[in-house]
């Protein structure tokens, strides 16, 4: 799998699905999710609803429509809030969106940098729970491409992408 990083929106990529950094409740909320439900226009919301009606898990995945975004799909990760929730629900985000994106044929993923904005998980540790994955995973996912929002994201990303 190639690990790639791009500054810029997530829901501008070019992409088979992105993925969504959402809540537990799968009904929209700020930050990426805000972004994702509004570029999506009302069909992610709905589907959100029809496929989730009791939300998702923390470390858990699932998939909707992508909409009105240029993707195919969007993969809807649910990451822990630091220092209430485990290293192990940050990992198991990536690992289950890749499992999830196998499940539907997706070759090219973007994905945001789960848990590091308002649920405040450190962004450095972040990097490397994501890394850590991409670099072990068994999936057909061609390209994992990791979407900084600011340039001192993307340099931090690309520096521990080495």
């Amino acid at each position: 799998m190639e690990i790639t990083v791009v500054q810029g929106d997530i829901t501008a990529q070019d992409v088979d699905a992105v993925v969504n950094a959402a809540n537990n409740a799968m009904r929209g909320g700020g930050g990426v999710d805000g972004a994702i439900h509004r570029a999506g226009g009302p069909a992610v919301l709905e589907d959100c609803v029809r496929r989730f009606p009791h939300g998702l898990a923390t470390g858990d995945a699932g998939w909707t429509t992508a909409g009105d975004l240029p993707a195919r799909w969007v993969i809807h990760v649910v990451g822990p809030i630091h220092g209430h929730g485990s290293r192990d629900q940050l990992t198991s985000c990536y690992r289950r969106a890749l499992e999830v994106a196998d499940g539907l044929g997706a070759s090219t993923v973007a994905f945001p940098l789960v848990s590091a904005g308002v649920y405040g998980w450190p962004k450095g540790d972040a990097v490397d729970a994501a890394l850590e994955v991409f670099r072990s995973a068994r999936s057909a996912v061609a390209e994992s491409r990791m979407v900084a929002f600011d340039r001192p994201t993307y340099d931090l990303i690309a520096e521990r992408l080495g």
